[in-house]
């Protein structure tokens, strides 16, 4: 299979791409949460980079757009007014987030010029619950170190012990969308595009559980039901060498992932577009599972990181033909 990936403004890389002509998008678009005070995370994407994704869609191709729990509303608000119909939400469930919490009694005592005792020490920066990460630290994730554990130094901190100011992010939500059909049912949208449906026998965990809205490692302890449902555990972020070597794009999503993702709505043969590529998640993806593979990405650094890995996914794929393209995409 092939790819085309290209570095520049995905608004107007997108309108060399012709009408109806992609099967697929998995992409994990900008949160608009200022992620590590990066710009291009200021804002999600504009109804109108969606209007154009709904262009080149097939009648009937689905999205899977990704966001994260705090701005999940306003990203499906902004695809919905583009004209997408909204399907389902698919969450991801990981272990390995960081709080990024202002620990209350620190504040207190920093507010009133109190110096507090160190009491002990915690590896990684958990110090018990008290709080070490606060709102505003760089990006952690992986850091290894012992940071101090202190006690509350004026009684309205004594107070306020144990209190912060946000969860453990544990989740991402990725959008289930599909693009009007043109046909009167399913069934002919999908005999003239081949487009329109899920691949529920490709997604399944075993040859009972039907594909859920809640992603699992598909190991037994996980589809070994108790009661009258089952227990499902969380799949894994990406490792060091899903990532590659030199990979630093703060948000790579695994391998495995993306995979399942990409097989659940593109029909074989099919092209996976994603707007927002980063370093190359979706596209490694779609070349591993047999697919097509249309990719944009702004930033040049993350841009020839995601070069490098696809062209390493296309030669262990035996792909003959690999690269970027400038203009007319399809």
């Amino acid at each position: 299979m092939t790819f085309k990936i290209c570095n520049g403004d995905n608004l107007e890389l997108i309108k060399e791409v012709a009408d109806d002509s992609i099967d697929s998008i998995v992409t994990d678009p900008p949160y608009g949460i200022s992620f590590m005070g990066k710009k291009w995370d200021y804002q999600i994407p504009k109804v109108e980079l969606w209007e154009e994704c709904l262009r080149v869609l097939k009648p009937g191709g689905h999205c899977l757009i990704a966001c994260g729990t705090r701005t999940q509303h306003r990203m499906v608000v902004n695809i919905e007014d583009a004209g997408f119909q909204i399907r389902d939400v698919i969450i991801w469930v990981y272990g390995t987030g960081f709080p990024k919490s202002l620990d209350i009694s620190k504040a207190i005592d920093k507010a009133a010029g109190a110096e507090r005792e160190v009491v002990g020490k915690s590896e990684n920066g958990i110090a018990g619950g008290s709080g070490e990460f606060t709102s505003g630290n760089k990006n952690t994730a992986g850091f290894k170190g012992k940071f101090d554990i202190t006690a509350p130094a004026t009684e309205a901190a004594k107070k306020w012990n144990g209190w912060g100011t946000a969860l453990k992010p544990a989740s991402e939500f990725f959008t289930l969308v599909r693009k009007p059909i043109s046909k009167k049912n399913i069934a002919e949208n999908v005999l003239e595009w081949g487009t329109g449906g899920i691949n529920v026998e490709k997604t399944k965990f075993d040859s009972d559980k039907w594909p859920t809205n809640l992603i699992h490692d598909g190991s037994e302890e996980a589809i070994t039901p108790i009661f009258e449902g089952s227990r499902f555990f969380y799949c894994a972020k990406a490792s060091t060498d899903d990532r590659g070597k030199g990979n630093n794009h703060p948000t790579v999503k695994p391998n495995s992932l993306m995979r399942y993702l990409c097989r659940m709505i593109t029909p074989p043969g099919g092209t996976v577009f994603d707007p927002f590529m980063g370093s190359g998640s979706t596209g490694k993806a779609a070349i591993n599972e047999g697919f097509e593979f249309l990719g944009f990405e702004l930033e040049k650094n993350f841009f020839n990181i995601a070069l490098e890995r696809l062209e390493r996914a296309s030669n262990e794929n035996e792909t003959t033909e690999s690269g970027y393209s400038q203009k007319k995409f399809f």
